[in-house]
């Protein structure tokens, strides 16, 4: 699968309770804001990057293609930013992320293409739990996606099982799906870098 069919997908749209109500992608991670980290993740495997957010637009700006907002308000949580993206791109396939793992393998979305086999959505496993907004996910589930929401689904693991999906392995590496929800876990993450050396 080329580029030009996959568009990335960075979940930027959480409230950051558990971090004071701070915007997650904004906030610093070894010298640079967290979804800069993140995008570097996607960077030249994709056709466009998307950040779906909910606020801060105009921070967020520099560091996607396209901005999309959740299609309804309220913060109703990542199932509803992956339908807004679902609904926002243009190629056959979305690669999801969330904003707050700056570790993600280098080699995320070539796996998940590799491991998608028949199946219309690929989800990470590091080999002890599942990652379900770690994905690769068919456009074309939009119009279910949405149906499903309109029904009042909002847990990913519920809508995922409506379809035929694929665990892929990566438990060579479980370290790069630390997802950072508090500033203690940041700091603990930070310090595992060296200092002065560029994440990578």
């Amino acid at each position: 699968m080329t580029p030009d069919r996959l568009t990335g997908l960075i979940l930027a749209g959480g409230q950051g309770r558990r971090m004071g109500g701070r915007d997650k992608g904004l906030v610093s991670f070894a010298g640079g804001p967290l979804i800069a980290q993140v995008r570097k993740r996607l960077e030249g495997q994709v056709a466009e990057v998307l950040i779906n957010i909910n606020r801060h637009r105009e921070e967020y700006a520099g560091f996607g293609d396209r901005i999309v907002t959740d299609r309804e308000g309220g913060y109703q949580g990542p199932l509803m930013g992956i339908w807004s993206g679902l609904r926002a791109a243009t190629t056959p396939w979305v690669i999801v992320v969330p904003c707050d793992s700056p570790l993600l393998p280098v080699d995320l979305v070539s796996r998940l293409v590799k491991g998608l086999e028949e199946a219309d959505i690929a989800v990470a496993h590091d080999g002890e739990r599942l990652h379900p907004v770690v994905a690769l996910i068919r456009r074309d589930l939009a119009e279910d996606l949405g149906a499903s929401l309109a029904a009042g689904e909002r847990k990913i693991d519920r809508w995922y099982d409506r379809h035929a999906w694929r665990s892929v392995d990566f438990s060579d590496c479980p370290e790069a799906f630390a997802n950072l929800n508090t500033f203690d876990e940041k700091q603990l993450l930070e310090r595992r870098i060296v200092p002065g050396e560029e994440v990578s």
